[in-house]
């Protein structure tokens, strides 16, 4: 039984892998090297106060700004990515959360970088449906021009969740629009991807595999070169008293991607008290 779920989970994973690398029709979007980061299918318990600190350090990148993970006009070379989030699980299905975020451009010293808020949640209870479902939305801030040339952006994503014996695949298909100002604000989405293939070997450690890419906007996407796409070798567990991690290298695989990169992402939850009730018997939404 657990040969045949794995072999089920592996098929799953090459045949999301070749359709995220051939199929232009599906959707992807740009990098955002703050929040390397797959969201699961759960969420927070009500009442239930996550502190994270995401980190992404360009080890090997590129020289000049609009290139690899720099948007702006700052290098990717150097350059450390911090995200401060506090999510809150405000139902038994929805959570709302906020960013601060930075950067430390390598020689340039530290920088307030921009903010996010965000709702996420899941539909139905776990295993009712063959494929866990979630969402996500967002609001991004950007500072321009160091760090984006669109100070405002929405994000969406729909979240796929399945779990094969002891592995789990989680997908995340992005969907982004530039709002109201900025030189693309204009245009029509950008679409992206965030995955995760998981070995739930131990609570404290397991292996895992994630991607990450984006192709531009759906209207006319990037030559394959302009691209990026990054495969990121990590390990995810519980260390106790609410703490959890997942840190790792991340590898470039397309000349406008950067080349090496760490990521390190720490949480802490601890529960404070719940602001509203239970959801109703029989919700599939809140």
């Amino acid at each position: 039984m657990a040969s045949s779920a794995r072999l089920a989970s592996w098929r799953v994973t090459v045949l999301v892998l070749v359709i995220l690398a051939f199929d232009r029709s599906f959707a992807m979007g740009q990098v955002d090297p703050w929040e390397f980061e797959v969201y699961p299918y759960a969420t927070h318990e009500r009442g239930l106060v996550e502190y994270e600190t995401l980190n992404s350090y360009v080890v090997q990148g590129h020289h000049q700004g609009g290139e690899g993970t720099a948007a702006g006009t700052f290098p990717s070379q150097g350059m450390w990515y911090n995200s401060l989030e506090f999510t809150y699980g405000l139902t038994d299905r929805i959570e709302v959360g906020g960013y601060l975020l930075t950067g430390w451009p390598d020689g340039h010293g530290f920088w307030f970088s921009g903010a996010k808020y965000r709702m996420r949640g899941r539909l139905f209870d776990e295993d009712v449906l063959p494929v866990n479902l979630g969402w996500y939305m967002e609001l991004e801030y950007h500072k321009t021009p160091q760090f984006d040339d669109d100070a405002l952006e929405l994000e969406l994503r729909p979240i796929l969740e399945k779990d094969f014996g002891w592995w789990s695949v989680i997908l995340n298909p992005i969907f982004e629009k530039p709002m109201f100002v900025g030189p693309d604000k204009n245009r029509t989405l950008e679409f992206g991807y965030a995955m995760g293939v998981y070995y739930r070997f131990l609570p404290r450690f397991s292996p895992g595999v994630e991607f990450y890419g984006g192709s531009g906007f759906i209207t006319s996407f990037d030559p394959l070169p302009q691209q990026q796409h990054y495969v990121f070798v990590v390990a995810w567990g519980h260390l106790g008293y609410g703490i959890e991690y997942n840190i790792g290298p991340g590898f470039g695989l397309t000349p406008n991607s950067d080349h090496v990169l760490l990521k390190f992402n720490l949480e802490l939850e601890r529960f404070i008290g719940a602001l509203l009730g239970p959801s109703p018997a029989g919700a599939w939404f809140y």
